[in-house]
């Protein structure tokens, strides 16, 4: 796996959230199939690979992040104050987590960001690689 990530930047293997599922679980972070089943507007945390961060100028300092797990995609939405208070988070994690409020409405579902947490350490020598927008 280590080896079609560095080289591809994917595999046909496990995802590497399967791999840490477990570590994640006990941290209290749910996989994107849990966060799925989520009612409007509870409390959620989440950890994905990171693979997208875009701040539109028209976004009035929102960014907008696309985290991966084993299950697929979950969208993530940081608001201005959140950004600054965990800019490093932001910028330079590869697996990140966050905590905040799971929002569905009209079949649109997202994680408002309230806290940002790096845990790339957990992915070891796994190179990611995020495309970025401004």
């Amino acid at each position: 796996m280590l080896w079609d990530y560095n080289r591809l930047g994917l595999t046909l293997r496990s995802h590497p959230l399967a791999l840490l599922r477990r570590p994640l679980a006990r941290q209290g972070y749910s996989d994107g199939a849990q966060l799925a089943l989520l009612p409007h507007r509870r409390l959620a945390r989440h950890a994905g690979i990171v693979t997208g961060r875009q701040q539109p100028g028209t976004a009035k300092g929102v960014t907008f992040l696309t985290l991966e797990d084993e299950f697929g995609s979950v969208q993530v939405i940081v608001w201005k104050k959140v950004r600054e208070r965990f800019r490093a988070e932001l910028l330079h994690a590869r697996l990140l987590g966050v905590w905040g409020i799971w929002q569905r409405e009209a079949g649109v579902c997202h994680l408002l960001a309230h806290r940002l947490v790096d845990l790339s350490s957990l992915l070891g020598e796994l190179r990611t690689q995020s495309r970025d927008f401004r």
